[in-house]
Protein backbone atom coordinates (compact mmCIF):
# COMPACT_ATOMS: atom_id res chain seq x y z
CA UNK A 1 0.00 0.00 0.00
CA UNK A 2 1.45 3.43 -0.96
CA UNK A 3 2.16 5.43 2.17
CA UNK A 4 3.19 8.81 0.75
CA UNK A 5 1.01 11.66 2.02
CA UNK A 6 -0.03 12.74 -1.49
CA UNK A 7 -1.53 9.31 -2.28
CA UNK A 8 -3.33 9.03 1.06
CA UNK A 9 -4.74 12.51 0.57
CA UNK A 10 -6.04 11.56 -2.88
CA UNK A 11 -7.67 8.42 -1.45
CA UNK A 12 -9.42 10.56 1.17
CA UNK A 13 -10.84 12.94 -1.46
CA UNK A 14 -11.85 10.09 -3.77
CA UNK A 15 -13.50 8.28 -0.85
CA UNK A 16 -15.68 11.34 -0.18
CA UNK A 17 -16.72 11.73 -3.83
CA UNK A 18 -17.34 8.05 -4.54
CA UNK A 19 -19.81 7.84 -1.63
CA UNK A 20 -21.63 11.04 -2.72
CA UNK A 21 -25.17 10.32 -3.93
CA UNK A 22 -26.01 13.95 -4.64
CA UNK A 23 -23.62 14.54 -7.54
CA UNK A 24 -22.70 12.56 -10.62
CA UNK A 25 -18.94 12.26 -11.20
CA UNK A 26 -17.22 10.91 -14.29
CA UNK A 27 -13.45 10.41 -14.35
CA UNK A 28 -12.91 13.96 -15.65
CA UNK A 29 -14.99 15.42 -12.77
CA UNK A 30 -13.17 13.29 -10.20
CA UNK A 31 -9.81 14.43 -11.51
CA UNK A 32 -10.84 18.10 -11.57
CA UNK A 33 -12.35 18.06 -8.06
CA UNK A 34 -9.46 16.08 -6.61
CA UNK A 35 -6.92 18.52 -8.09
CA UNK A 36 -8.83 21.48 -6.65
CA UNK A 37 -8.62 19.93 -3.19
CA UNK A 38 -4.95 18.96 -3.65
CA UNK A 39 -4.00 22.51 -4.62
CA UNK A 40 -5.88 23.91 -1.62
CA UNK A 41 -3.97 21.47 0.61
CA UNK A 42 -0.62 22.49 -0.89
CA UNK A 43 -0.07 19.42 -3.12
CA UNK A 44 0.69 19.41 -6.88
CA UNK A 45 -1.92 18.44 -9.47
CA UNK A 46 -2.09 14.87 -10.78
CA UNK A 47 -3.12 13.46 -14.15
CA UNK A 48 -6.38 11.75 -15.02
CA UNK A 49 -4.42 8.56 -15.51
CA UNK A 50 -3.21 8.81 -11.91
CA UNK A 51 -6.79 9.08 -10.65
CA UNK A 52 -7.81 6.09 -12.77
CA UNK A 53 -5.03 4.04 -11.16
CA UNK A 54 -6.09 5.23 -7.70
CA UNK A 55 -9.67 4.08 -8.30
CA UNK A 56 -8.48 0.70 -9.58
CA UNK A 57 -6.23 0.38 -6.52
CA UNK A 58 -9.18 0.97 -4.16
CA UNK A 59 -10.89 -2.13 -5.59
CA UNK A 60 -8.20 -4.46 -4.29
CA UNK A 61 -6.33 -5.34 -1.09
CA UNK A 62 -6.50 -3.77 1.48
CA UNK A 63 -9.66 -1.76 0.65
CA UNK A 64 -11.80 -4.09 -1.50
CA UNK A 65 -14.12 -1.26 -2.51
CA UNK A 66 -17.08 -2.30 -4.69
CA UNK A 67 -17.17 0.37 -7.38
CA UNK A 68 -19.87 0.63 -10.01
CA UNK A 69 -19.76 2.37 -13.37
CA UNK A 70 -23.05 3.75 -14.70
CA UNK A 71 -24.23 6.25 -17.31
CA UNK A 72 -25.95 9.62 -16.80
CA UNK A 73 -26.73 11.78 -19.83
CA UNK A 74 -24.09 9.98 -21.85
CA UNK A 75 -21.37 10.31 -19.18
CA UNK A 76 -19.76 7.21 -17.65
CA UNK A 77 -19.98 7.97 -13.95
CA UNK A 78 -18.26 6.23 -11.03
CA UNK A 79 -19.28 5.66 -7.41
CA UNK A 80 -19.27 3.17 -4.56
CA UNK A 81 -21.94 0.49 -4.93
CA UNK A 82 -22.73 0.97 -1.24
CA UNK A 83 -22.98 4.72 -0.33
CA UNK A 84 -22.15 4.01 3.32
CA UNK A 85 -18.88 2.30 2.41
CA UNK A 86 -15.63 4.04 3.31
CA UNK A 87 -12.02 2.95 3.16
CA UNK A 88 -11.44 4.61 6.53
CA UNK A 89 -12.67 2.42 9.36
CA UNK A 90 -11.83 3.01 13.00
CA UNK A 91 -13.19 1.44 16.18
CA UNK A 92 -14.73 4.01 18.51
CA UNK A 93 -13.80 4.25 22.16
CA UNK A 94 -16.63 4.32 24.72
CA UNK A 95 -16.08 8.04 25.28
CA UNK A 96 -16.22 8.74 21.54
CA UNK A 97 -19.36 6.61 21.22
CA UNK A 98 -21.08 8.53 24.03
CA UNK A 99 -20.16 11.91 22.53
CA UNK A 100 -21.37 10.91 19.06
CA UNK A 101 -24.58 9.46 20.50
CA UNK A 102 -25.35 12.67 22.39
CA UNK A 103 -24.81 14.73 19.22
CA UNK A 104 -27.10 12.36 17.29
CA UNK A 105 -29.71 12.50 20.07
CA UNK A 106 -29.62 16.30 19.97
CA UNK A 107 -30.11 16.35 16.21
CA UNK A 108 -32.64 13.59 16.60
CA UNK A 109 -34.99 15.91 18.43
CA UNK A 110 -36.18 16.68 14.92
CA UNK A 111 -37.55 13.11 14.79
CA UNK A 112 -40.33 12.75 12.25
CA UNK A 113 -38.83 15.21 9.80
CA UNK A 114 -38.05 13.77 6.41
CA UNK A 115 -34.41 12.95 5.69
CA UNK A 116 -33.47 12.61 9.37
CA UNK A 117 -34.65 8.99 9.53
CA UNK A 118 -31.09 7.94 8.72
CA UNK A 119 -30.10 8.85 12.30
CA UNK A 120 -31.58 5.66 13.72
CA UNK A 121 -29.89 3.58 11.02
CA UNK A 122 -26.62 5.37 11.71
CA UNK A 123 -26.84 4.64 15.44
CA UNK A 124 -27.47 0.97 14.72
CA UNK A 125 -24.65 0.85 12.19
CA UNK A 126 -22.21 2.26 14.74
CA UNK A 127 -23.48 -0.13 17.39
CA UNK A 128 -24.27 2.75 19.76
CA UNK A 129 -26.18 1.88 22.92
CA UNK A 130 -29.36 3.77 23.70
CA UNK A 131 -29.12 6.28 26.55
CA UNK A 132 -31.30 9.12 27.94
CA UNK A 133 -30.91 12.58 26.42
CA UNK A 134 -28.70 15.01 28.28
CA UNK A 135 -29.61 18.07 26.17
CA UNK A 136 -33.15 19.13 25.30
CA UNK A 137 -34.51 22.19 23.52
CA UNK A 138 -37.89 23.53 22.47
CA UNK A 139 -39.32 22.48 19.14
CA UNK A 140 -42.42 23.84 17.45
CA UNK A 141 -44.59 20.83 16.45
CA UNK A 142 -46.93 23.12 14.47
CA UNK A 143 -44.20 24.62 12.28
CA UNK A 144 -45.58 24.78 8.75
CA UNK A 145 -43.45 23.03 6.10
CA UNK A 146 -41.19 21.54 8.75
CA UNK A 147 -40.76 18.55 6.44
CA UNK A 148 -38.55 20.77 4.25
CA UNK A 149 -35.99 21.18 7.01
CA UNK A 150 -34.39 17.78 6.41
CA UNK A 151 -34.47 18.19 2.63
CA UNK A 152 -32.74 21.57 2.80
CA UNK A 153 -30.22 20.33 5.38
CA UNK A 154 -29.36 17.57 2.92
CA UNK A 155 -28.94 20.00 0.02
CA UNK A 156 -26.73 22.39 1.99
CA UNK A 157 -24.58 19.58 3.37
CA UNK A 158 -24.01 18.14 -0.09
CA UNK A 159 -23.74 21.51 -1.89
CA UNK A 160 -26.63 20.95 -4.30
CA UNK A 161 -28.22 23.78 -6.29
CA UNK A 162 -32.01 23.92 -5.95
CA UNK A 163 -35.06 25.57 -7.48
CA UNK A 164 -37.46 27.15 -5.01
CA UNK A 165 -41.13 27.75 -5.68
CA UNK A 166 -42.39 30.20 -3.06
CA UNK A 167 -44.91 32.92 -2.25
CA UNK A 168 -44.90 35.99 -0.03
CA UNK A 169 -47.31 36.99 2.74
CA UNK A 170 -48.65 39.83 0.61
CA UNK A 171 -48.88 37.92 -2.67
CA UNK A 172 -50.00 34.29 -2.94
CA UNK A 173 -48.77 34.05 -6.55
CA UNK A 174 -46.11 31.35 -6.88
CA UNK A 175 -42.64 32.56 -7.87
CA UNK A 176 -39.50 30.64 -8.82
CA UNK A 177 -35.80 31.16 -8.15
CA UNK A 178 -32.64 29.16 -8.79
CA UNK A 179 -30.90 29.15 -5.44
CA UNK A 180 -27.62 28.10 -3.83
CA UNK A 181 -28.49 27.16 -0.20
CA UNK A 182 -25.90 27.95 2.50
CA UNK A 183 -27.47 28.08 5.94
CA UNK A 184 -30.54 27.15 7.98
CA UNK A 185 -31.24 29.63 10.76
CA UNK A 186 -33.89 29.61 13.44
CA UNK A 187 -35.26 32.86 14.79
CA UNK A 188 -38.36 33.48 16.89
CA UNK A 189 -39.70 29.90 16.46
CA UNK A 190 -39.41 30.05 12.68
CA UNK A 191 -36.83 28.48 10.37
CA UNK A 192 -35.23 30.41 7.51
CA UNK A 193 -33.20 29.27 4.52
CA UNK A 194 -30.27 31.57 3.72
CA UNK A 195 -28.46 31.44 0.39
CA UNK A 196 -27.61 33.20 -2.87
CA UNK A 197 -29.71 33.82 -5.96
CA UNK A 198 -28.12 32.22 -9.00
CA UNK A 199 -28.62 35.22 -11.30
CA UNK A 200 -26.99 38.01 -9.27
CA UNK A 201 -25.46 36.28 -6.23
CA UNK A 202 -27.49 38.38 -3.80
CA UNK A 203 -27.87 36.87 -0.32
CA UNK A 204 -31.55 36.21 0.40
CA UNK A 205 -33.59 34.49 3.10
CA UNK A 206 -36.83 32.52 2.80
CA UNK A 207 -39.04 31.47 5.70
CA UNK A 208 -39.78 27.76 5.33
CA UNK A 209 -43.51 28.37 5.60
CA UNK A 210 -43.29 30.55 2.47
CA UNK A 211 -41.64 27.78 0.40
CA UNK A 212 -44.02 25.59 -1.63
CA UNK A 213 -41.72 23.25 -3.57
CA UNK A 214 -38.00 22.42 -3.49
CA UNK A 215 -36.47 20.80 -6.59
CA UNK A 216 -32.86 19.59 -6.59
CA UNK A 217 -30.71 20.46 -9.61
CA UNK A 218 -27.68 18.13 -9.30
CA UNK A 219 -26.65 18.81 -12.90
CA UNK A 220 -26.26 22.54 -12.21
CA UNK A 221 -22.94 23.81 -10.83
CA UNK A 222 -23.16 24.85 -7.18
CA UNK A 223 -21.68 28.22 -6.25
CA UNK A 224 -20.21 27.96 -2.72
CA UNK A 225 -20.33 30.92 -0.36
CA UNK A 226 -17.03 32.81 -0.12
CA UNK A 227 -17.65 33.97 3.45
CA UNK A 228 -18.81 32.61 6.77
CA UNK A 229 -22.48 33.63 6.79
CA UNK A 230 -22.83 32.68 10.44
CA UNK A 231 -20.31 35.44 11.25
CA UNK A 232 -22.32 37.99 9.28
CA UNK A 233 -25.39 37.15 11.34
CA UNK A 234 -23.44 37.87 14.51
CA UNK A 235 -23.81 41.58 13.69
CA UNK A 236 -27.61 41.56 13.52
CA UNK A 237 -30.69 40.44 15.39
CA UNK A 238 -32.89 38.04 13.41
CA UNK A 239 -32.41 37.31 9.71
CA UNK A 240 -32.81 40.60 7.84
CA UNK A 241 -29.50 41.51 6.21
CA UNK A 242 -28.97 44.89 4.57
CA UNK A 243 -26.16 45.48 2.10
CA UNK A 244 -23.68 48.27 2.84
CA UNK A 245 -24.88 49.01 6.37
CA UNK A 246 -22.40 49.42 9.18
CA UNK A 247 -22.47 48.27 12.79
CA UNK A 248 -23.74 51.02 15.09
CA UNK A 249 -23.21 51.62 18.80
CA UNK A 250 -26.68 51.74 20.36
CA UNK A 251 -27.12 53.14 23.88
CA UNK A 252 -30.37 52.53 25.74
CA UNK A 253 -31.88 52.78 29.22
CA UNK A 254 -33.97 50.07 30.92
CA UNK A 255 -36.25 50.56 33.93
CA UNK A 256 -35.81 48.85 37.29
CA UNK A 257 -38.64 46.50 36.41
CA UNK A 258 -36.88 45.11 33.32
CA UNK A 259 -33.16 45.70 33.89
CA UNK A 260 -32.51 42.28 35.45
CA UNK A 261 -34.36 40.55 32.62
CA UNK A 262 -32.36 42.42 29.97
CA UNK A 263 -29.15 41.94 31.92
CA UNK A 264 -29.53 38.16 32.10
CA UNK A 265 -31.09 37.70 28.64
CA UNK A 266 -29.12 40.07 26.37
CA UNK A 267 -30.81 41.64 23.36
CA UNK A 268 -27.60 41.02 21.38
CA UNK A 269 -24.34 39.17 22.04
CA UNK A 270 -22.39 42.45 22.22
CA UNK A 271 -24.53 43.84 25.04
CA UNK A 272 -22.83 45.39 28.05
CA UNK A 273 -24.16 47.20 31.12
CA UNK A 274 -22.57 50.44 32.33
CA UNK A 275 -21.66 50.75 35.99
CA UNK A 276 -19.66 52.98 38.34
CA UNK A 277 -18.20 56.11 36.70
CA UNK A 278 -19.84 55.61 33.31
CA UNK A 279 -23.23 55.03 34.90
CA UNK A 280 -22.81 58.20 36.99
CA UNK A 281 -21.87 60.14 33.85
CA UNK A 282 -25.11 59.08 32.14
CA UNK A 283 -27.13 59.96 35.27
CA UNK A 284 -25.77 63.52 35.12
CA UNK A 285 -26.40 63.72 31.39
CA UNK A 286 -29.98 62.35 31.66
CA UNK A 287 -31.24 63.40 35.13
CA UNK A 288 -34.80 62.23 34.45
CA UNK A 289 -33.50 58.64 34.24
CA UNK A 290 -32.59 58.40 37.92
CA UNK A 291 -33.26 54.68 38.31
CA UNK A 292 -32.88 51.61 36.09
CA UNK A 293 -29.68 50.82 34.17
CA UNK A 294 -27.84 51.86 31.01
CA UNK A 295 -26.88 49.29 28.38
CA UNK A 296 -25.33 49.29 24.92
CA UNK A 297 -25.12 46.92 21.97
CA UNK A 298 -23.10 47.03 18.75
CA UNK A 299 -25.05 45.73 15.77
CA UNK A 300 -26.53 46.64 12.39
CA UNK A 301 -30.02 48.13 12.83
CA UNK A 302 -32.76 46.19 11.08
CA UNK A 303 -36.48 45.43 11.33
CA UNK A 304 -36.06 42.78 14.02
CA UNK A 305 -33.96 45.07 16.24
CA UNK A 306 -36.57 47.84 16.19
CA UNK A 307 -39.32 45.35 16.95
CA UNK A 308 -37.32 43.93 19.87
CA UNK A 309 -36.61 47.37 21.35
CA UNK A 310 -40.28 48.33 21.04
CA UNK A 311 -41.39 45.12 22.75
CA UNK A 312 -40.31 46.52 26.15
CA UNK A 313 -42.71 49.44 25.85
CA UNK A 314 -42.12 52.23 28.37
CA UNK A 315 -39.44 50.17 30.16
CA UNK A 316 -36.81 50.81 27.46
CA UNK A 317 -35.67 54.10 25.93
CA UNK A 318 -33.18 54.39 23.08
CA UNK A 319 -30.77 57.25 23.72
CA UNK A 320 -28.52 57.06 20.67
CA UNK A 321 -28.04 57.01 17.75
CA UNK A 322 -30.85 59.34 16.74
CA UNK A 323 -31.70 57.23 13.67
CA UNK A 324 -32.57 54.20 15.82
CA UNK A 325 -34.32 56.41 18.37
CA UNK A 326 -36.43 57.88 15.52
CA UNK A 327 -37.36 54.41 14.24
CA UNK A 328 -38.55 53.34 17.70
CA UNK A 329 -40.35 56.67 18.26
CA UNK A 330 -42.22 56.51 14.94
CA UNK A 331 -43.28 52.92 15.50
CA UNK A 332 -44.60 53.60 19.02
CA UNK A 333 -46.28 56.78 17.76
CA UNK A 334 -48.03 54.78 15.04
CA UNK A 335 -49.09 52.23 17.65
CA UNK A 336 -50.56 55.06 19.76
CA UNK A 337 -52.45 56.48 16.77
CA UNK A 338 -53.81 53.03 15.90
CA UNK A 339 -55.16 52.61 19.43
CA UNK A 340 -56.88 55.99 19.21
CA UNK A 341 -58.96 54.69 16.31
CA UNK A 342 -60.50 51.89 18.38
CA UNK A 343 -60.79 53.50 21.81
CA UNK A 344 -64.25 54.62 22.81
Amino acid sequence: MPTNKNALTRYKYLDEMLSDRHHFYDIHDLTEKCNEKLIDAGFPEVSQRCIEKDINYLEYDPFYAEIERYRVNGHRCIRYKNPSFTIFRKELSEEESNLILEVLNTIGQFDGLAHFEWLDRFKIGLGLKKRPRIISFSNNPYLQNSNLLGVLFDNISNQVTIKLEYHTFSDKKTREIIFHPYLLKQYNNRWYLIGAADDDGKILNFALDRIDVVTTLPEMKYKPCNEDLAERFEDIIGVTLYENRDVEHILFWVSNRSKDYVGTKPIHGSQCQYKNEKDEEFRRQYPSLNEGAFFSIDCIPNYELIRELCSFGKDLLVIEPKSVQDDVFHRTQQMYENYLTIRI
